[in-house]
C-alpha cells in the first residue's frame, strides 16, 4: 500500500486509527475497548428487533479482587451495583476507591474535560482521528459545548464527537440512574396517602338477582300479523326484574334477536337500570312488523319493540311516570274524553249520605245546596295539564309522540290520520 501510495499519491489514508468498537467489543466479550470508558457499570442496550438487554460490567469483581477485597465483600459490592447502578455507599467499599469505577455516565461520571484530555494524551501516537465520544450530562449547556471544542482544539485533537445524554428519542445505550425528581414526587404521594382521612370508595353496580320463585305475567300479542309471547317476571316488592320474548320458530333470526334483546334488557334491569329509561328509549321506534295489535290498551304499534315497552309501562310503571311518557290505558283515554283528565277519579261510593245530612247544619234554603252539584256535574271542569307533554299537546295541538319531520327535523302535527310539518309542509304520506 505504501509503494502504491508513493507512486500514485494519497488522497485520504490512515496508517493507524482507533475504530469504533462498541458492537465489536460485545462480540469480543469485552466491556470496553481502546480509550473509551464504560458508559456505566449497569447499562441497557436497545435491540433492533425491539426490546432491550441489560449489560453488567464484568471486570468489577476482578478489580476488587486485585485491590484486596474478600470474596464476601466482593459479592456484597457487586449486588449493590446491580441494584443501584453505581458504587456509592456500597457495603465494605472504601471511599478512596470510588474513582476507580467512574464511568462516562451515571452518579459518578467522568467530566467532559477528562474525555478531552484522554484523547489529547493518545492523539500524538495516532495518525488519524480517534473514535471516541465526549459524553455530556443531560444538564449540559451551549457554553459547556463551546468550552469542550475550544479545549480540544488547543490540545491538538483532530476530531471530536459530542453526545448529550437523552438528546435523542431512542439512544442505543442508557445508564441506570436515579430519578431524584420522581423519587421526591413518589415520597410526597406516599405521605399524602398516609395522612389522608377520607377513603374514596368507587361505586360499582351490583346485580340483584330474582328469587327462585318470582311472580310473573305472560302476555300474548299480535303486531301487524306477527304473533308473540312476553313473560315479565318481577321482584316480590321491587318492580320488574326480567323479560322473556318468544317470537317465530326456534332457530330463526327473529327468535334469536328477541332472545338476545330480552337477555340484555333483563341484565340491565337487574343491575339497576330504571324501566322508565328503557321505555323512553324504545317507544316510538319504527320498523316492520308494525300496525294493528290485539291489545285494547295499545291499539297501534310502530314496531314490536314499541308495543313491548308500552305494555311493560302499563303493567309496571305508576300513573305519573306513564303520563309523563305519554302512555295511557284504554280506560284512561276514555276518561280523558269524558272528563278532560287522564287521572283516575276517586268517587265516594261508600259514604253514608244520611249521616252526613244529619251532621250538617240546618240551612234556610236546602234546595240550593242540592242544586249546586247538579249544575257542576252538567258542566265538566276544563282540562288541566299534569305533565309537560300534555301541556305541549294542549297549547300547540300536537301529539306528544308525533314523529319528527324527515326534511327539516321539526316535530310534526297530526292532521287527521297522518302528520304534517308546519315548518316545511312535508307530510308523512298523505296528500
Amino acid at each position: 500500500m505504501i509503494r502504491l501510495g508513493a507512486k500514485n499519491g494519497f488522497r485520504n489514508a490512515q496508517a493507524s486509527v482507533i475504530a469504533p468498537t462498541g458492537t465489536i467489543g460485545l462480540a469480543m466479550s469485552c466491556d470496553t475497548t481502546g480509550l473509551e470508558p464504560d458508559l456505566a457499570l449497569v447499562k441497557f442496550k436497545k435491540l433492533v428487533g425491539g426490546g432491550s438487554m441489560q449489560i453488567v460490567n464484568g471486570t468489577v469483581p476482578q478489580a476488587l479482587r486485585r485491590m484486596g477485597y474478600q470474596p464476601e465483600q466482593i459479592e456484597a459490592i457487586v449486588a449493590h451495583i446491580a441494584d443501584n447502578g453505581n458504587v456509592i455507599d456500597a457495603p465494605g467499599l472504601k471511599a478512596e476507591h470510588y474513582e476507580v469505577f467512574d464511568c462516562a455516565m451515571g452518579e459518578r461520571s467522568i467530566s467532559a474535560m477528562g474525555h478531552v484530555r484522554m484523547m489529547a494524551a493518545i492523539q500524538p501516537w495516532i495518525s488519524g482521528a480517534l473514535s471516541k465520544t465526549v459524553n455530556l450530562p443531560e444538564t449540559a449547556t451551549v457554553e459547556d459545548v463551546e468550552e469542550v471544542y475550544f479545549e480540544a482544539w488547543k490540545l491538538g485533537v483532530k476530531a471530536l464527537a459530542i453526545y448529550r445524554d437523552n438528546c435523542k428519542v431512542g439512544q442505543p445505550l442508557s445508564a441506570k440512574t436515579k430519578d431524584k425528581e420522581k423519587e421526591a414526587v413518589t415520597a410526597k404521594a406516599e405521605e399524602t396517602i398516609r395522612t389522608a382521612v377520607e377513603k374514596v370508595v368507587e361505586y360499582r353496580p351490583v346485580r340483584k338477582r330474582l328469587p327462585k320463585g318470582r311472580p310473573g305475567i305472560t302476555t300474548s300479542f299480535t303486531v301487524g300479523g306477527a304473533e308473540g309471547y312476553m313473560t315479565a317476571n318481577s321482584y316480590p316488592d321491587d318492580g320488574l326484574g326480567e323479560v322473556f320474548l318468544k317470537m317465530s320458530k326456534q332457530g330463526s333470526t327473529l327468535a334469536g334477536m328477541m332472545d338476545a334483546f330480552s337477555i340484555a334488557v333483563s341484565v340491565g334491569l337487574q343491575y339497576g337500570v330504571p324501566l322508565e329509561t328503557y321505555v323512553s328509549k324504545f317507544t316510538n321506534m319504527r320498523f316492520e312488523p308494525a300496525g294493528m295489535t290485539d291489545d285494547p290498551d295499545v291499539r297501534m304499534a310502530q314496531s314490536i319493540v314499541d308495543y313491548i315497552f308500552r305494555r311493560l309501562a302499563l303493567d309496571f310503571l305508576p300513573f305519573e311516570t306513564r303520563s309523563a311518557l305519554g302512555i295511557h290505558s284504554a280506560d284512561e283515554r276514555q276518561r280523558h274524553l269524558d272528563t278532560g283528565s287522564y287521572e283516575p277519579s276517586f268517587e265516594a261510593d261508600g259514604v253514608d249520605s244520611e249521616s252526613l245530612a244529619q251532621s250538617a247544619p240546618v240551612q234556610p234554603e236546602p234546595l240550593r245546596a242540592v242544586a249546586a252539584p247538579r249544575e257542576s256535574a252538567e258542566k265538566p271542569a276544563p282540562a288541566t295539564a299534569h305533565t309537560s307533554a300534555e301541556l305541549v299537546e294542549m297549547q300547540l295541538g300536537i301529539s306528544a309522540d308525533a314523529p319528527l319531520c324527515f326534511s327539516c327535523g321539526t316535530k310534526m302535527q297530526r292532521a287527521g290520520s297522518c302528520y304534517i310539518c308546519e315548518g316545511c309542509g312535508s307530510t308523512s304520506g298523505c296528500s
